[in-house]
Order: C-alpha cells, then sequence, then structure tokens
C-alpha cells in the first residue's frame, strides 16, 4: 500500500476527515439562524485552519464562494503545511449553505484531494450539465443522449421497471423540460433544495433509493464528486453549461469544447484520490452535528480510491475545545 514520495499517502486520510469535522462543527453552530453567509464563514475559517496541519503541499484548484459572492477558500490557495505530497484540493466547507441556514437536510462538509495537476480546470465556468448513475449502467448511458433513452438503459441494467427508476434532480426553473422528460418517460423525480455533492454519491451508491443524478449544477461540485465516483465505481459525465456570453468566451478562450462531454477520468485523472464529507445537517447520506452532554457528535465518511477503501467515522469531540469558533451572538 506504499505510494511514492510523490503521490497522496494513506495516512492522510485521518488527517483530512480532521479538517471536514472542524468546518462541520462550525457550520453547525449555525444550523436554522437563516444566515447563509455567516454559515459559510465560518465553515470557511475552520477549514483553512485545520488544513494548515495537513501533512501536505496542497493548491486548491476547485475553491467555492465566488459564483455566489461568499466567503471562499479562493483558487490558486495554498494550503497544508507545506510537506509531503504535492496534490490539487477542492473545498467546500459548506455545500447546502442555504440548507444549513434553513435547517434543511443533506448539508455536508466536503473535501477532496487528488496528485498534483490531475483535477479538471473549468476555467471559471461555474455550472455544468451532469449526469451520475452507479456501476451497473456506468458503460451503458450517455449524456449526449435524450433523457428517456437513457432512463431506459439505467433500468435495463437495474433490471427494473421505468416506473420505478428515482431521479434526484435540483428544484430549479432551469429544469422544468428535464422534469417534463422525465415524467413522460416514465421515471419518478425526487427534488433537492441544493447539495448535489450527497445527490451524486447517493445516485452512485447501493443501498439508496436513488437511480440517477441529472440536471445542471455547480462544476466544483462536479468534480468533488468525481473524486468519490472513483472510489464508489459508476461514472459522473458532464458538459460545460456557460450562464453568459463572457463565461462563455473565456470558457472558448481557455481552450474547452462546450460540446465536450467530460467523464469521470476527464474530471480527475488520478487514480489516487481521496474523498472526505462530514454531515452538518441529516441526510441521505451522513448524519448531522448533534449535540449531547457538552460533546459534539459528528458521522464522516472517507474514500480512498486507491484501495477503493470507505469507511465511516464517528466523532465525539468536547465542546469546550471548540469555542473559538462558537457562533456570535
Amino acid at each position: 500500500m506504499r505510494v511514492g514520495d510523490n503521490e497522496p499517502d494513506r495516512n492522510l486520510a485521518l488527517e483530512l476527515v480532521r479538517v471536514t469535522e472542524a468546518a462541520a462543527i462550525a457550520g453547525g453552530q449555525w444550523v436554522g439562524y437563516g444566515d447563509k453567509n455567516g454559515a459559510d464563514g465560518a465553515a470557511v475559517d475552520a477549514m483553512r485552519a485545520f488544513l494548515s496541519t495537513v501533512s501536505f503541499n496542497g493548491v486548491v484548484v476547485i475553491g467555492e464562494g465566488e459564483k455566489d459572492e461568499a466567503p471562499m477558500l479562493f483558487n490558486g490557495e495554498k494550503v497544508g503545511d507545506g510537506t509531503g505530497a504535492e496534490c490539487d484540493v477542492a473545498v467546500d466547507p459548506i455545500d447546502g449553505t442555504r440548507l444549513t441556514a434553513l435547517g434543511i437536510n443533506n448539508a455536508l462538509s466536503v473535501l477532496a484531494v487528488s496528485e498534483r495537476g490531475t483535477m479538471f480546470d473549468p476555467s471559471a465556468v461555474f455550472y455544468m450539465e451532469k449526469l451520475v448513475t452507479g456501476p451497473e449502467a456506468a458503460d451503458m448511458v450517455d449524456l449526449r443522449l435524450p433523457i428517456k433513452q437513457n432512463l431506459h438503459l439505467i433500468a435495463k441494467a437495474k433490471n427494473k421497471k421505468i416506473n420505478q427508476i428515482n431521479v434526484m434532480i435540483l428544484d430549479r426553473d432551469r429544469h422544468k423540460p428535464y422534469v417534463e422528460e422525465i415524467r413522460a418517460a416514465g421515471a419518478r423525480t425526487k427534488f433537492i433544495m441544493d447539495g448535489d455533492v450527497a445527490g451524486g454519491i447517493a445516485a452512485a451508491r447501493e443501498g439508496t433509493d436513488v437511480d440517477v443524478l441529472m440536471g445542471i449544477g455547480g462544476t466544483p461540485e462536479g468534480i468533488v464528486t468525481a473524486c468519490a465516483i472513483k472510489s464508489l465505481g459508476g461514472v459522473i459525465q458532464g458538459r460545460l453549461w456557460p450562464t453568459s456570453d463572457e463565461e462563455k468566451q473565456k470558457a472558448i478562450d481557455a481552450g474547452h469544447d462546450l460540446d465536450r462531454v467530460l467523464t469521470t477520468d476527464d474530471l480527475v485523472t488520478s487514480d489516487n484520490c481521496f474523498f472526505v464529507a462530514t454531515g452538518i445537517t441529516d441526510g441521505d447520506l451522513l448524519r448531522g452535528v448533534r449535540y449531547k452532554n457538552h460533546k459534539v457528535l459528528t458521522q464522516s465518511i472517507v474514500m480512498r480510491s486507491k484501495s477503493g477503501t470507505i469507511r465511516f467515522v464517528e466523532g465525539e469531540h468536547q465542546e469546550f475545545k471548540w469555542d473559538r469558533f462558537e457562533r456570535k451572538l
């Protein structure tokens, strides 16, 4: 299980989960208070502080916040203690800031790490069209096909009737045509308000009631999801979706083919990457932050693609040691 000096080592797993635990605990203080930027800012501060202690030489290549004008770990920011492997880092201190602010399910703190130079650079195109499904149909689906055809291929691969197929999709006006096609094909829709990292993992993971995630969501979230798919199996396919002529021109100037369908291996070329998430609010994937007898309880998932290992980590933290991240009234 040893890897080269320039590759992320398996011992990173526990160090990385400490980072998402910290961000989730800090963000968890803001659950239900209606202030998504306050929550995000607290999670960013905690994630930045704990990333500085991790034994790697990391650069944030997928940061969050710019598209929402919210607090952020910015692209190009150096993280880690400067020792060990050189790594690309994708961060989302809170995937689902609105979910956190409103106390709604499926908010996560997420972090992904891979070898330097292996994460896709979207060149400031903040959204992409996505299709995510599990291993059974991974070799059959194609984002260029009509929705109906992809859904029937998934049903066939999973040995299900089409009316048993559940499609997870963000609840957005832009998805009205998708919803019409999904329902016309005979499949069901399962709406989520935000948080399509958790949705993508649910679509790829066994034992959920989600067969596929479809629709247009964040490009950073797509690349983070690709790191998880590397461990889970399945596939994510994406196509850049500029929201303005200016954004479109930036993508073209950067050499992107906007008609190209990006695969899991296009989004993350490394076979040695980590995905880590800690629940902030309860969800399909993880329990949220809980408080009991002056303790803070967390649940996290850690995946490593090189070994295909998936671990669930239960954390029990002394409440007083997190006072510096306490929500200020």
